[in-house]
């Protein structure tokens, strides 16, 4: 898989039938390695071990439902209280980062009021503050270290 914009993690990979998969430390299974998913996991590793946020508070590849529609959101990370402070949107690296990527994420976040944002391809990363009662982003040159 192509090289990606963060530091470089220990994956476990392995072959099957159905190809290439790697293992998922949050949900605790193999998933298959399509590029998109080679991303989620180098941000799952980027917020565990360089970011300190705790395993058990992220969550990878939910289902919620924005508009009557279902959707699935790539990465949540949750505070210790219950309430969403990271909303994650992982694209491919051949996918640009434009204004629909922040369209999906703003849309996803309207039911899911995330104190962050991030957006990244692997290679562009993009971090928001949320005013959520401006119904605004700041963007921020890195999310926050996990400290509570």
């Amino acid at each position: 898989m192509q090289p990606l914009d963060f530091p470089s993690y220990p994956f476990r990979l392995k072959s099957s039938e159905k190809g290439l998969q790697i293992f998922d430390i949050i949900r605790k299974k193999f998933v298959l390695l399509q590029p998109e998913e080679w991303v989620r996991q180098h941000v799952v590793h980027f917020l565990i071990q360089t970011k300190q946020y705790p395993k058990s508070l992220i969550n990878v590849e939910k289902q919620l439902v924005v508009n009557h529609l279902k959707k699935r959101y790539d990465i949540v990370v949750f505070q210790p209280n219950g309430s969403i402070d990271l909303l994650v949107e992982c694209k491919a690296p051949e996918v640009t980062i434009d204004q629909a990527s922040f369209d999906q994420i703003a849309r996803y976040n309207l039911q899911l009021q995330s104190n962050y944002l991030m957006v990244t391809n692997g290679l562009n990363h993009y971090y928001c503050k949320m005013d959520i009662d401006c119904e605004k982003y700041k963007f921020l040159k890195e999310i926050p270290d996990f400290s509570r």
